[in-house]
Order: structure tokens, then C-alpha cells, then sequence
């Protein structure tokens, strides 16, 4: 049985030229880029020439703001942790209410460890940003703001440029965790006022376990990992040249496949999510209609948990993931769904360049017979959520079908 892989958001394949790039680094180049003799010096352009890739797909306007680090978790750590440090007057942070744990469970230490103060920004229904509260939450006292790029659930797109020009406006840094918008959406960073961003390879067919964070050249920065002098004092420790490599050819071919990538990708996605529509009664697009990752379908089906379909989808070959988390037997609604208000649990389904329309056709041949047996099996159990818990997902209203994208 093929496997539909709709799961793109989570990890992607390795691009088969990024590993051909990267296997020489893993055997014959293999020294350290560090080292002074002309061996070593083979690793060391190669990371030069990475840096340049990757700068390229950003629009940074130097390759040496470009910090290599084991992927967006360190980077988000290492920003907001940076900015703490070279302001220690300043001790509040403003981020969103639906950020990835990388930058709220840091937050929440924060808080417990240091007294930080942190203001979490709500979201409205289309998981867009409350920008009066925004605006509200920034203060002198403001360390940093992180906003993400790009919703890594819903695909939507918050205004980071925006964002950042009013950080400045009380002398905040900003940080963006780009992970889920880098190599999807273009990027020009020179033109803007975000001072970091973190990415992660995997998110655009280059290998897991290689990152990097975007520091602009005048932003002053303390370095998360102590050790030797690599990444300019930025970041100690061996690099790892070959994952370096191979992000840095995922990059290239990120920004080469773009123009032409995005339009198909983006006509998939809406064929998944207007032909669901039209088979499945009762279900909605989540995440704003217009302003949302070209890739991202985050689906959500009145009176069932989106686990109960991830599980008859993996039985099918369909891989894909939920917006609700199951702990101890019980599904819960993500913090994202939760911050939107939404009442029921989503699948989310994320595409990339190696999807086509057969991936799409099949699930719409699957789920909806997937969909109707599970709300069969629901139905002797009386729905608890009343109408004041519906009146936030878009379109839902009598008969509560339709969706909003």
C-alpha cells in the first residue's frame, strides 16, 4: 500500500540532492572545519558556502548573521535567552498565546526561575493576533517580543514586519520563529526590522538536527553554548558540517522551487479542503482564509476528535497529524485550537513539493467514510457543548456545515 505522507509540517524527506551534497562531508571531506591544515579548510568553505545559500532564501543582508545551531528549539532558546542577557533591566517578554513549546514552555520557566514577566497575546477564531493587546503589551520594560512567522497547526500567517517595526517603537528586540514559513513564503529580512529569526532544514528537505538563527549584525548577542570560538563566538561546539551542508542545499533548491511550487501546492491544498467540504457535512477550514501557509489544511469535523481520524488515516496509509493531544486516554484540544476557541479537535494535513493530486484524491476517497463512522458511533453519546461554544467557529450556525477559506 503507498503511503500518502500529509505530514509535512512535522518533518519533510531529505531532497535527494541534498543528501548527495551532504555524503562527501560524511566520508572523503570529513575534517573539521576548524582545523588550521588545508583538510579541515575543505569543511570550512563548505559551511562559507551553505551560509551563503541559506542567506540568499532570507534576504539577510550578511551571511555572517547567520548562526548554525541543531534546529529552531535551540534558536528560539537561545534568542529570547540572548535578549534577557544583554538587557538585564528589562524583564518582560511579549509572545503569542499559540507559539510552539519551544518558546512557551521557555517562557513559563521563565517565569518560575527568573520572575520574568510574560504577556501571551490572544488569538481571535482564525488564530489571528489580538493587535490592540499587542499593542498594549509593549512597555519600556519589554526585553523581547517572539511572534511566530507562520502557525505551525493553522498556517496562519501573523504580520511580523508590522510586529517588529512597533517592537522598536519601545526599544524591544524582535524574534520570529520562522520554522514553518522558511522555504514557503519569500523572505527579505534586509528590508525589515525582525532582528532575530529561527529556522530549522527539516522543515524544507534538508536533515533534522540542523538550524540556524538569524542575528542582524548590529544586534548585540550572548552566546546560549560556551565552549570555542565557532559561529563567531555565537554558538561553541563542532559544527555539524554535513546537516550544515545539507541545509544549505535545501535552501537553494527551496528558493529555486519556490515560484513554482507554491501555486501547485497551494491548488492541492485547496482541492483536500474544497472537496472535504463538499463530501463531509458538518466541517470547517481552520486558520485564516486568506493570509495562511500555501501548505497547511487544518480541518475540523463537528462531534469527533481529530485523534479518532488520525488513527483509521493510519490505518489507510494516509499519515497526517491532529490538532488534539491524547494524554491518559482522553483527547484534549491543542493550546492553539483551545486559544481559538474552537470546540472540536482538527487534522491537519501538510503538504510539499513531493505531494501530487493522487495523495489528495486518496484521502477524499477515505475520510469521509472515516468521518461517518465515527460520528455513528458518537451518537448515543449526548453532546455537551452548548451553542455559546460554537459561536466562534466560522460558518457553524442551524445546520452548522460549510467552512470559511
Amino acid at each position: 500500500m503507498k503511503v500518502v505522507y500529509l505530514d509535512n509540517n512535522a518533518t519533510t524527506r531529505v531532497d535527494p540532492e541534498v543528501f548527495e551534497a551532504m555524503l562527501p562531508l560524511l566520508t572523503d571531506q570529513f575534517g573539521n572545519p576548524s582545523s588550521a591544515h588545508g583538510f579541515g579548510a575543505l569543511a570550512g568553505a563548505a559551511l562559507r558556502n551553505a551560509r551563503r545559500q541559506l542567506q540568499a532564501l532570507i534576504g539577510a543582508e550578511f551571511d555572517d548573521e547567520i548562526t548554525f545551531t541543531s534546529g529552531g528549539t535551540e534558536s528560539d532558546n537561545a534568542a529570547i535567552l540572548s535578549a534577557l542577557q544583554v538587557m538585564p533591566d528589562r524583564t518582560e517578554i511579549v509572545t503569542s498565546a499559540v507559539e510552539h513549546p519551544a518558546v512557551l514552555t521557555l517562557c513559563a520557566h521563565l517565569e518560575e526561575t527568573r520572575r520574568v514577566k510574560v504577556h501571551r497575546i490572544p488569538v481571535d477564531c482564525q488564530g489571528r493576533l489580538n493587535i490592540d493587546a499587542y499593542r498594549a503589551a509593549l512597555n519600556p520594560n519589554v526585553a523581547i517580543v517572539s511572534i511566530m512567522w507562520a502557525n505551525n497547526e493553522t498556517g496562519t500567517i501573523f504580520p511580523v514586519a508590522k510586529l517588529a517595526d512597533l517592537a522598536k517603537e519601545v526599544g524591544a528586540l524582535f524574534h520570529t520563529d520562522a520554522v514553518q514559513a522558511v522555504g514557503k513564503l519569500p523572505m527579505d529580512l534586509k528590508s525589515t526590522a525582525i532582528d532575530m529569526l529561527s529556522l530549522s532544514s527539516h522543515k524544507f528537505h534538508g536533515p533534522k538536527g540542523a538550524g540556524a538563527l538569524f542575528v542582524k549584525r548590529a544586534v548585540r548577542f550572548h552566546s546560549l553554548i560556551k565552549g570555542g570560538h565557532q559561529e563567531s563566538d555565537r554558538r561553541a561546539g563542532t559544527e555539524n558540517t554535513p546537516g550544515i551542508v545539507g541545509l544549505g542545499m535545501a535552501a537553494e533548491l527551496a528558493l529555486k522551487f519556490m515560484d513554482d511550487e507554491t501555486p501547485r501546492i497551494k491548488w492541492l491544498r485547496d482541492r483536500l479542503e474544497n472537496g472535504l467540504v463538499q463530501r463531509v457535512p458538518n466541517t470547517f477550514v481552520n486558520g485564516d482564509p486568506l493570509e495562511r501557509l500555501p501548505n497547511t489544511a487544518s480541518i475540523g469535523f463537528e462531534r469527533i476528535e481529530g485523534h479518532g481520524i488520525l488513527h483509521l488515516l493510519d490505518r489507510k496509509g494516509i499519515v497526517c497529524s491532529s490538532g488534539s493531544a491524547c494524554t491518559s486516554g482522553c483527547a484534549e484540544p491543542s493550546h492553539v485550537l483551545s486559544a481559538m476557541k474552537m470546540p472540536y479537535g482538527a487534522v491537519r494535513f501538510s503538504f510539499a513539493r513531493d505531494n501530487d493530486q493522487e495523495d489528495v484524491d486518496r484521502v477524499l476517497e477515505v475520510l469521509p467514510s472515516i468521518v461517518e463512522k465515527l460520528r455513528d458511533a458518537s451518537t448515543s453519546e449526548p453532546d455537551s457543548r452548548g451553542a455559546e461554544d460554537l459561536h466562534c467557529v466560522p460558518g457553524l450556525s442551524g445546520r452548522r456545515t460549510g467552512h470559511h477559506s
